[in-house]
């Protein structure tokens, strides 16, 4: 199914009544803005399985990692060819996390340019065993999970097992939580 709204809290209203796999949400809309449309859709517990992709002409540094910190699991520039976006679709959907190849070396530098970081580790992260540990950390390097099995030597299917595991301890609502959680708790330098 798909829908359309003309506003923030439309988006919001639009997402619980039909419970979509994929929003694709602007950051600038009348009402309340994006940011605070995905923030409200992320803390629902009665749409948990949905996923949102900040879709924007805006390449503001504050919009990627505002939309990262309130549960966007993507964040896309508008000029992004339609095959590109459905492909970015598809991988949201499937529980993937996606950065347009601009936003994610903005990220990059934006990590790598701070002196220091703050870390603050989660209260669950002793809950993580040594191995859910290591792939978080590969997460948090942007590895997919045929990426990771490779580098650990496992299946595939494996890698899954230990990724969705460890999503679930620190309650990581995808892989972009997973990846904020990484850095916050310094499992990546």
């Amino acid at each position: 199914m798909a829908g359309e709204a003309a506003d923030g809290l439309a988006a919001v209203e639009q997402t619980r009544a039909h419970r979509p796999d994929v929003v694709l949400m602007d950051v600038r809309m009348p009402g309340i803005d994006g940011i605070e449309a995905t923030r409200r859709i992320a803390a629902d517990p009665g749409v948990t399985g949905t996923r949102v992709i900040v879709l924007t002409t805006f390449e503001v540094d504050a919009y990627v990692f505002d939309a990262l910190r309130h549960g966007a699991s993507g964040f896309l520039i508008k000029d992004t060819k339609p095959a590109e976006l459905v492909r970015a679709i598809r991988r949201v959907a499937a529980g993937e996390a996606l950065l347009s190849p601009q936003v994610t070396r903005r990220v990059v530098r934006e990590f790598a340019s701070r002196p220091t970081r703050v870390l603050s580790p989660h209260p669950q992260l002793n809950a993580l065993t040594d191995r859910e540990r290591e792939v978080v950390s590969l997460v948090g390097e942007g590895l997919s999970n045929e990426e990771i099995a490779a580098r650990l030597v496992l299946s595939p299917a494996t890698a899954r097992t230990h990724v969705s595991r460890a999503m679930v301890k620190p309650t990581a609502r995808d892989r972009a939580q997973l990846v904020v959680f990484a850095y916050q708790s310094g499992q990546v330098d």
